[in-house]
C-alpha cells in the first residue's frame, strides 16, 4: 500500500492549508519558499485537487473513481465530489470526535475498532448513508486511548448532519451533507476544470 511519507506541516505549508483542518494544533513557524511566486492557471487547479487529496487522505486512482461517480449524480459534479469524500467513514469518525486526525480515524476503523450498523467493518473508504449508525466496539471502548481522544476532541464541533454522543462512543448520520456544511478551505470547481481539460 502506497504511504504518504511527507511531514504534514511541511505539506500544508505548501499548499497553503491551516494543519488545524487535518485535526492538528501544532503551527508552523516557516514561510513558503515559493510564495512569492505566480502560480499558472493550471498549478491552482492542481494545488486544489492535491489540498483535497491530502484531506481527506486519499491517493489519485480512488480520488479519480470519485470524480467519476459524481459526474455520474444528480447536480453538479463539484458539490457532488466533496459530499463523497465528506461521506466516507474514516471521516465521519473524524467529524464525530471519535479520532484526532483523519489518519488516526483511518487506522481505528482498520483496526475494526469501528461498528456500522451493529456490524464489524474495516474499510476506511465505504461511504455512509443517512440513517446509519456509527459506534465504537465494547471491547475497545475501555481503553486508555479513547478517553484521550475524547478528552481532546471535546471542544470539536460537529457538523450539523451528524449527532454524536461522545459519552458512549457512538454517533449517527442524520442526513447526507450539503455543500454549504462542509468547511473544508477547497475550491472544487477548480478541480472540475482540472479534470474537464
Amino acid at each position: 500500500m502506497a504511504v504518504d511519507r511527507i511531514p504534514v506541516l511541511k505539506r500544508c505549508r505548501s499548499l497553503g492549508l491551516d494543519p488545524t483542518y487535518l485535526g492538528i494544533d501544532k503551527k508552523s513557524n516557516r514561510d513558503s519558499k515559493r510564495g512569492n511566486r505566480k502560480l499558472s492557471e493550471y498549478g491552482l487547479q492542481l494545488r486544489e485537487k492535491q489540498k483535497a487529496k491530502f484531506i481527506y487522505g486519499v491517493l489519485e486512482k480512488p480520488f479519480r473513481n470519485y470524480y467519476a461517480k459524481a459526474s455520474r449524480m444528480e447536480g453538479q459534479v463539484g458539490e457532488n465530489l466533496m459530499i463523497l469524500l465528506e461521506r466516507r467513514l474514516d471521516n465521519v469518525v473524524f467529524r464525530m470526535g471519535l479520532a484526532r486526525t483523519r489518519k488516526e480515524a483511518r487506522q481505528i476503523v482498520d483496526h475494526k475498532h469501528v461498528l456500522l450498523n451493529g456490524k464489524g467493518v474495516n474499510i476506511p473508504s465505504m461511504l455512509v448513508k443517512a440513517g446509519d449508525v456509527i459506534e465504537i466496539k465494547e471491547k475497545a471502548k475501555s481503553s486508555a486511548r479513547y478517553k484521550e481522544i475524547i478528552e481532546q476532541t471535546a471542544g470539536r464541533v460537529v457538523p450539523a448532519w451528524i449527532e454524536a454522543d461522545a459519552e458512549n462512543l457512538k454517533g449517527s448520520v442524520k442526513a447526507l451533507p450539503a455543500r454549504e456544511e462542509i468547511d473544508v478551505p477547497v475550491d472544487e470547481l477548480l478541480i472540475v476544470e482540472l479534470y474537464s481539460r
